[in-house]
């Protein structure tokens, strides 16, 4: 008797670089294989921001590159990666594609269509709606996404604040959202994280009284170099750290230079454990322009950091205002200092902050993101087998 073959999942990503989004996917693809499921990673090609980030062996899925697939826009480019995921799907012939990001959004669910694949499943991971473009490609992109949200079975979401800026956009079907954290493995992250105090003594800030942190690369540091001036006013002794790199760190020195601050902002260049300043900070400062949940949020808070954010997409539903942290507006480097200053000053405060932080942040567990991704993954293969219109019968509505 034939063994029926098991359930194919597709994920297709444009990157595998060090940041949220991938990190989510490959989480995804992992909990999927050790689900019985044939799982298949697909991205770009492997350049100097890509890679697996761990063994894709170890973890149990597949790695396939799609070299049309990359992250700047090029009409023959992306022709050609339609093209390539055509044929990957048609070889592969999945049970689901789930697509990660704009870009491989957009192409991986036209070859999923293209192809017949029965279950679509998209995450935008955050959008391009505002903080990137102009009007005009705003405006072309949203079209895009109501149009490639037609191909789509169901559609993921961070947060329930990135669910409903895509329903006033009027994208996609309501009825099609799905809420699934972004999920961290909050066990191991506390584990590797150093005490306070050893975390200072290796970094040498033991005779530092205030320390803000903010991982880069994600919109708005600007904003936070520029708050540092009145946060020094205040408290002479704080630095603001910068871990990571990115195409803005060359400015952001030049601008922190000319506010002549660039002694108390240090920049750390890239770095894969950030779990050793997460443990020295006291606080961290999320200025984003946009946002889909801010992994980094979390992984502050599992560690009992108050954090400061700005109202913009997810972040809201991440940090809940006046309990785990402070919501300001976005583009006000006067409300980020304010914000940074009370908790710098009130010691009392960031530690109650930052134990109600804690209990928060399991919201966004890798148990929790897993358990609700494999039930998505079950429950759209079932429906699957009733009677349901073809998206083709959905295109012409």
């Amino acid at each position: 008797m034939r063994r029926a073959r098991p359930k194919t999942i597709i994920h297709v990503i444009t990157r595998l670089s060090l940041g949220g989004s991938a990190m989510n996917t490959l989480d995804s693809a992992a909990a999927a294989a050790r689900a019985g499921y044939r799982t298949v990673v697909v991205a770009g090609p492997a350049n100097g921001e890509n890679g697996t980030q761990g063994s894709n062996e170890r973890r149990g899925y597949e790695l396939e590159s799609v070299s049309g697939l990359t992250r700047s826009p090029s009409p023959l480019r992306d022709l050609l990666a339609l093209g390539q995921l055509f044929q990957l799907f048609r070889r592969y012939r999945p049970d689901i594609v789930h697509t990660h990001t704009s870009k491989a959004g957009f192409l991986g669910r036209m070859a999923a269509f293209l192809a017949g694949v029965p279950v679509v499943i998209h995450t935008s991971h955050g959008h391009v709606f505002y903080g990137y473009y102009g009007r005009e490609m705003t405006a072309l992109f949203v079209t895009l996404e109501r149009f490639a949200a037609r191909l789509t079975d169901y559609l993921v979401f961070l947060t329930d604040g990135e669910a409903e800026e895509h329903r006033e956009l009027g994208i996609g079907r309501p009825e099609s959202y799905v809420t699934i954290p972004s999920g961290i493995d909050l066990e191991a992250l506390r584990a590797r994280a150093p005490s306070r105090d050893g975390a200072r003594r290796s970094l040498g800030w033991l005779t530092e009284s205030g320390i803000v942190l903010r991982l880069v690369p994600v919109k708005g540091f600007d904003l936070l170099v520029r708050a540092m001036p009145e946060i020094l006013r205040a408290e002479p002794a704080t630095r603001l750290v910068l871990v990571g790199d990115g195409p803005e760190r060359r400015s952001l020195e030049t601008l922190a230079a000319r506010l002549g601050i660039e002694e108390r902002v240090i920049f750390t260049g890239t770095s894969n454990e950030v779990s050793i300043y997460l443990a020295a900070a006291d606080v961290l400062v999320a200025p984003s322009r946009n946002e889909g949940q801010g992994r980094v949020l979390v992984e502050a808070m599992s560690l009992g950091l108050a954090v400061v954010g700005t109202r913009v997409g997810g972040i809201p539903s991440v940090l809940r205002d006046g309990e785990c942290g402070v919501l300001v507006p976005p583009e006000s480097p006067e409300e980020l200092a304010r914000a940074v200053v009370t908790l710098l000053r009130d010691g009392d405060l960031r530690r109650s902050y930052g134990a109600e932080a804690v209990r928060q942040s399991e919201r966004f567990s890798l148990k929790v993101m897993e358990s609700e991704l494999l039930a998505l993954y079950r429950r759209a293969s079932a429906e699957k087998a009733i009677e349901k219109p073809s998206r083709a019968e959905l295109l012409g509505r």
